[in-house]
């Protein structure tokens, strides 16, 4: 089958798409910040969104940090953020029911986020998703955080599918950046943010929903 004639694939980026994690990462980073003598605004975190742990650790201390420094920061961060929400991980309202409907109709899907392995495995597990994706990217797989397209880029590679023919889910403004400077079609998905900044951003098109991201409009985005 021609890359012409296959189902064209769907990306999802994990937190604030499939998992409304806001709370608790904004939660976990308070704790582990108090710890340092920091304190982080809700403005701080806002901006955050869609960069790697590392690179939040260097704009939110606001020192310079040896490596060995910043790892153990991004452990305890991330530590603290799993147990919050272990046991009862936040599944966003049709996050289930869209992957399900997306594989039936044989689209291929993907995850890719700049999350740790260690949170995607919670999620995964615990949700029993990991069988709905072809595809897996962490933060691990990563070097350069989004906008820069790396993440979805690797998850395309990985699919077998060229970047024009997909399709990308996200709730922030750099993760909209990226998928367009992939040169894949980006939903925005309002909820971290309004609908006026992702399409701003460079959406294709805006869900209010997850059950908005039918196999019709994949379908439209990509094919026309």
């Amino acid at each position: 089958m021609s890359q012409d004639d296959a189902k064209p694939a769907v990306i999802f980026d994990m937190d604030g798409v499939l998992v409304a994690s806001g709370s608790a990462h904004a939660a976990s980073w308070r704790i582990v910040a108090r710890k340092h003598g920091l304190e982080i605004s809700d403005e701080d975190f806002r901006a955050t969104f869609g960069q790697t742990s590392r690179e939040i650790i260097r704009r939110l201390w606001g020192r310079e940090l040896s490596e060995d420094e910043i790892r153990r920061i991004d452990d305890e961060k991330e530590a603290a953020y799993r147990e919050l929400i272990r046991g009862l991980v936040p599944l966003t309202i049709g996050a289930r029911e869209v992957l399900a409907t997306l594989r039936r109709e044989g689209f291929p899907l993907a995850l890719a986020t700049s999350g740790p392995p260690e949170n995607v495995d919670l999620v995964l597990d615990e949700t029993n998703l990991r069988k709905m994706f072809q595809a897996i990217v962490t933060g691990a797989d990563v070097q350069r955080g989004k906008p820069d397209p790396q993440c979805f880029l690797i998850a395309a590679e990985r699919l077998g599918i060229e970047p024009a023919r997909c399709v990308v889910v996200e709730d922030a403004p750099v993760g909209i950046q990226a998928a367009v400077a992939a040169g894949m079609h980006p939903i925005g998905l309002v909820g971290t943010h309004p609908g006026q900044r992702l399409a701003e951003a460079g959406a294709a098109c805006i869900a209010e929903r997850l059950d908005e991201i039918t196999p019709q409009l994949v379908r439209q985005l990509v094919c026309g």
